[in-house]
């Protein structure tokens, strides 16, 4: 194992094993939804693991963009809207629900 790979695992007084990385990644590989993921059985393939890492950044950024238009598509709809319309207030209501 490389010393670079040693020193990256290392948190204060406590390491990260290979079983608990592999089984992190599993883990991570199960919140990303299957159609998202192109690896599968990533125990069996050296960079698979990184592959997983990969897609799941970028699964993330695509959320963050969805994110963003749509709060753009959402705000230009309260301008466009009457603030007091019943429609405005559903609006509201729902922005303000936990």
């Amino acid at each position: 194992m490389s010393s670079r790979r040693s020193r990256s695992r290392k948190t204060g007084s406590s390491r990260i094993t290979d079983d608990q990385i592999v089984d992190l990644i599993y883990k991570l590989q199960q919140l990303i939804p299957h159609d998202q993921i192109h690896t599968t059985h990533f125990h069996n393939h050296k960079d698979s693991g990184a592959k997983v890492l990969e897609e799941t950044c970028s699964y993330v950024r695509r959320l963050q963009r969805e994110v963003e238009d749509l709060s753009q598509r959402l705000s230009e709809l309260l301008q466009s809207m009457d603030t007091n319309s019943p429609q405005a207030a559903i609006i509201r209501n729902l922005l303000m629900s936990p």
